[in-house]
């Protein structure tokens, strides 16, 4: 059994900097490490210069165990990082080949969780069919594993998540999915918000407390995973599992994808196209707008419809005609704001004839 007093003694005057991965696989071992580890930083550790780096990659773990104020660790810490997704548009990094439009695909799949990133050696659809052709891969057992770090009820989570990839996104909608009526789902949905994998959401001109809150998937891969490989787990495992069901319906799939990647293209072209202060979806009854954009000081509103597809200018002109009608309807500043309307797609033919005419336009090409 490792002795870390001794050990710690020792490096405190022979290392710099020491790091400790999976920090969460010690304590589910060993309850006391966190005792020990108080003990090293008060006593052993206390006018050292050398730097101690918990690494976790259970974000319930780390959060319940290490940060809490109930922790044996609680204020020795002096600094706390939680390591985000990559943006799209870090993913050129991964993949300076690859064109806009498969790094799309890509995003759908993979997000931008630089573990799965790696993983794509080749084009994104020829390493998929590969992937789930493999007897041994990962696809298969990769959310049982994430959520087992988690999760105990692993079930019951994986039947939330289900739900939610469905398109049950309110509460009501979400426990009927399940078969669930009496039960109170509330602690589920709020374990997994805590731990990254499912995010509520408001129409951006609502209170965060606000009734219309719905509940998404916050993960690509998790939506991905739910979507296409956990429906078709047995052909896998059979070997008869053909891609062409993905091909088939991915650009579908990519609709949704493609509003967040449109709003990372808003935020990072923010001070050329308009400097909002708060940007989301919006929703009331049957209308929706993909991404509504606001300036709380200027009273300037933009409302932004986004189409993974190709767009002539007829169809552009159809689209913007029934935003601008939908957007009568959102309840803000209504007497007083200013208005813009754009158009983010695929492609979009005519570009410039229609921006001659004032009509906001952009595609992957301007990305």
């Amino acid at each position: 059994k490792m002795d870390w007093e001794v050990l710690f003694d020792f490096l405190k005057d022979n290392a710099e900097t020491v790091v400790i991965d999976e920090f969460q696989n010690m304590i589910q071992e060993d309850a006391n490490i966190l005792n020990i580890f108080q003990s090293v930083t008060d006593t052993i550790l206390k006018d050292s210069p050398l730097k101690l780096f918990l690494l976790g990659s259970s974000i319930s773990v780390m959060t319940s165990r290490v940060l809490d104020h109930k922790s044996p660790l609680y204020g020795r810490k002096t600094g706390y990082l939680e390591l985000k997704s990559v943006s799209f548009f870090d993913l050129k990094e991964f993949f300076p080949k690859a064109g806009m439009e498969e790094l799309v695909e890509i995003y759908g799949f993979a997000d931008g969780v630089p573990y799965y990133l790696v993983r794509i050696d080749r084009s994104f659809w020829l390493w998929l069919k590969d992937e789930v052709e493999k007897e041994r891969g990962f696809l298969k057992d990769e959310i049982d594993f994430l959520m087992r770090y988690e999760f105990e009820d692993v079930s019951t989570y994986k039947l939330v998540l289900e739900a939610i990839a469905h398109g049950k996104t309110k509460l009501n909608e979400i426990k009927n999915y399940m078969n669930v009526k009496r039960t109170d789902i509330s602690p589920y949905l709020r374990n997994l918000i805590e731990v990254g994998m499912v995010k509520r959401e408001v129409p951006i001109t609502e209170n965060v407390r606000s009734r219309l809150g719905r509940y998404h998937i916050s993960d690509n891969f998790l939506k991905f995973w739910f979507r296409y490989i956990y429906p078709n787990v047995s052909s896998i495992e059979e070997g008869i599992f053909d891609i062409d069901i993905i091909k088939g319906d991915y650009n579908r799939y990519l609709g949704h994808i493609f509003e967040d990647v449109s709003k990372q293209f808003l935020i990072k072209e923010r001070d050329n196209i308009f400097k909002f202060s708060k940007i989301g979806k919006w929703w009331h009854k049957e209308r929706e707008i993909d991404i509504v954009a606001l300036n709380e000081s200027t009273e300037e509103i933009m409302f932004i419809e986004c189409k993974w597809q190709d767009l002539s200018a007829k169809q552009v002109d159809k689209i913007l005609a029934e935003l601008k009608e939908k957007s009568k309807f959102v309840r803000w500043n209504n007497d007083t704001r200013k208005e813009q309307f754009a158009i983010i797609a695929k492609h979009i033919k005519d570009k410039d004839k229609l921006r001659k005419k004032g009509v906001l336009v952009f595609d992957l090409a301007n990305f």
